[in-house]
């Protein structure tokens, strides 16, 4: 591990230019957090000064104080949910961890506090009333910020108050279990002999063994026995993936996808708690289902809207699905020499893959020789100069501030506006980490004073292999999925809103998921990949074949894939919209939707929705990944495709969208930067144009 991070701060010190040393501090820069405990007194210090703030707005002071006063409080309460949510995901010491969360649920119950104050609510609509506010930012805030109390039940009677904030309490603590559920309890399967896993994977699983007698009438004689060697194949998310793509032998397959999509079984519990819990929040406060409350503030305004949507989607990408499953299905009918096989669920990765590889030549080998993680991190830098004009420079770190030896900090420099905003990279998979890719937020930007800027700090947050430090090499899924994240990343660092309610992606659900979905692109496009998808030998960019290659693998089940993000949405919206009798059977109503809305079979006794997080983080709210598709292909086709890395290209990217964060009506935003034809009313709602995702998927 030291060699590890050794090598990560050599590379990082190659890919950039570094700065000055930093004094010392504490954990993510606040000096509050020196140690462990330190979370104790950054959720005191927070509470004691939103007091101080709730004091001052009930002497009404003028309205633009007000609103500047409250976003004020929200910078001081998220500075220290924002820096929890990272810390008990990814910190290595438990203590850390454990404080973290601790300091989560307490900042999480004074923030419920906060919401359901009448004093700060009649504050706003004080504000509000006065029609003193100049600023379209300002109005905007005034109004999210009175939606956001009255989300919370503040106009209801006392009784139903109370009774909504031990909802949204018992929400959190459920939301969290089944997040822990699915990182501390993953399943596993036994394979004897290793010879049944291909060699090119065996290293990531983990080596076993048993004694196997060597026959019947020799059993009970253990001189006799010889030791078996096997694998044990945890499974997560990542281990399952590499099992069904590389896997041969059909019975491990089958195995691994049965498992892999059968635990935690005790999340069937939690989700029914979630379920019954969100349906009563929001039939308390006044709706018919918890999609209706959650989506009735976003663009596409309610549930009938968003269903429609993707019941046409589906409708539309059947036809196409159900051609490329009937050519899987014959492609392993010829391979197993059987007309009768079956094709099923863990099939799939297996043979496409095979599909894949047999209609392009595409070793995953070779691919990944050119995207060593250092050289991928140079890649991020080329984004942003060539887009932005502005540069990467590595920070030194004080002790106390980093949470791993291979994490690093870096600064976005602009050489006319100076630093932009701070970022770390934490790239690396480790025991206890965060299983996924994500973008944390640590501090959101706002506006100080008309000098000073407070700059955003984010850190983007992976789990490529660590065995390797930074020589580590990345398949190309591995690259589109850093190039997600960065997208998230810029729309933090580049946002210039004038109060951190709006900074970056505290935005609309619909887009939250456009600037992520966009540099998506980048990273399929050859005009960004030579660039720094070098050989490691020779230097020598990679070759143009080679990604038209890769593009032509991409595009060979394009509505396989676009029918299945069609129905992980319709279960989202169906789990938390109106039932007619209750309990929910979770399973079977995933099932019917899958049969329903794929065409693939549903295998008897799996839940695979009891490992997906989004429905936590994203109830009733994952058609937005739908929503962002279509907006991002329309903005590349539109607006980046013609020259992806020019400065004319980044200028729109940055001043026509990435800039206001959440401060601008989504809808004008998108039409502004894309055209109006980017969106479309519907049933009193708004959906995307999906002409250049059908253009796109080929339909």
């Amino acid at each position: 591990m030291l060699q590890a991070a050794a090598a990560a701060r050599r590379a990082a010190v190659a890919a950039f230019s570094t700065s000055a040393a930093r004094p010392e501090t504490g954990l993510y820069g606040f000096d509050v957090l020196r140690t462990a405990k330190g979370f104790r007194r950054f959720v005191d210090e927070a509470i004691q000064r939103s007091d101080e703030l709730v004091a001052h707005i009930a002497q009404l002071p003028p309205a633009a104080d007000i609103v500047r006063t409250m976003d004020e409080i929200s910078n001081t309460v998220c500075s220290v949910i924002d820096s929890a949510e990272l810390c008990r995901n990814t910190h290595p010491d438990r203590e850390f961890a454990e404080e973290a969360d601790k300091a989560s649920m307490r900042i999480y119950e004074h923030l419920q506090y906060l919401n359901t104050n009448t004093t700060l609510y009649n504050a706003i609509l004080k504000a509000e009333s006065e029609g003193a506010l100049l600023s379209e930012e300002s109005r905007k805030a005034a109004n999210n910020l009175r939606v956001d109390f009255e989300k919370g039940g503040i106009h209801l009677p006392k009784d139903k108050l109370e009774r909504v904030n031990q909802l949204n309490l018992a929400i959190a603590h459920l939301g969290r279990k089944f997040n822990e559920n699915v990182m501390n309890k993953p399943g596993f399967v036994d394979i004897y002999p290793t010879s049944r896993i291909p060699r090119n994977i065996q290293h990531n699983f983990k080596p076993i063994s048993r004694f196997k007698p060597r026959g019947v009438e020799e059993q009970s004689n253990a001189m006799n026995a010889t030791r078996q060697k096997g694998v044990r194949i945890v499974t997560d998310s990542g281990s399952v993936s590499s099992a069904l793509r590389w896997a041969s032998d059909e019975e491990v397959r089958r195995q691994v996808y049965v498992v892999g999509n059968s635990e935690p079984r005790e999340n069937i519990g939690v989700l029914d708690e979630l379920i019954d819990a969100r349906d009563e929040f929001a039939k308390t406060m006044g709706c018919r289902s918890y999609a209706e409350f959650a989506i009735r503030p976003n663009m596409a305004a309610s549930v009938d809207v968003v269903m429609s949507f993707l019941n046409d989607l589906s409708d539309t990408v059947r036809h196409k699905a159900d051609e490329e499953f009937n050519t899987i299905k014959d492609f392993k009918r010829r391979v197993c020499n059987d007309k009768s096989v079956d094709l099923e669920p863990w099939d799939e990765d297996y043979f496409i893959g095979m599909m894949k590889s047999s209609a392009h030549t595409v070793d995953p080998s070779v691919v990944a020789s050119y995207f060593p993680l250092s050289q991928c991190i140079k890649g991020l830098n080329v984004l942003v100069e060539s887009l932005f004009g502005a540069t990467f420079h590595q920070v030194p770190m004080g002790d106390g501030e980093s949470w791993h030896p291979n994490v690093i900090k870096l600064s976005l420099h602009h050489p006319d506006e100076g630093d932009l905003g701070f970022m770390y990279l934490d790239l690396y998979s480790r025991k206890g980490k965060y299983p996924g890719c994500a973008h944390f937020a640590i501090r959101g930007g706002r506006r100080l004073s008309d000098t000073n800027y407070q700059l955003p700090i984010i850190a983007l947050v992976c789990n490529f292999s660590s065995s390797r430090g930074l020589t580590a090499r990345l398949n190309h899924c591995d690259v589109e999925t850093l190039f997600h994240e960065f997208g998230h990343a810029l729309h933090s660092l580049l946002s210039r809103t004038e109060y951190q309610h709006f900074s970056g992606t505290r935005v609309a659900l619909d887009v939250a998921e456009t600037p992520s979905n966009l540099f998506e692109f980048y990273a399929w496009d050859y005009r960004v990949l030579r660039t720094f998808a070098l050989d490691e030998t020779t230097g020598d960019p990679i070759p143009e074949k080679l990604v038209k290659a890769l593009n032509a693998s991409r595009n060979m089940f394009p509505a396989t894939d676009l029918q299945r993000q069609v129905f992980y949405s319709i279960m989202d919206l169906t789990l938390f919209g109106e039932h007619t009798s209750k309990p929910v059977d979770t399973i079977s109503a995933v099932a019917d939707l899958k049969r329903k809305h794929t065409s693939w079979n549903y295998v008897e006794g799996t839940h695979w929705h009891t490992r997906f997080s989004h429905l936590i983080n994203y109830g009733a709210g994952y058609y937005s990944y739908l929503y962002a598709r279509c907006f991002a292909t329309t903005i590349w086709q539109e607006v980046c495709q013609g020259d992806p890395l020019s400065r004319s290209t980044g200028s729109a990217i940055r001043d026509k969208f990435l800039r206001h964060g959440g401060a601008k009506d989504p809808s004008a935003l998108l039409k502004d930067f894309a055209g109006d034809s980017v969106i479309k009313n519907s049933g009193g709602g708004i959906i995307p144009d999906i002409s250049s995702l059908c253009k796109e998927v080929g339909l």
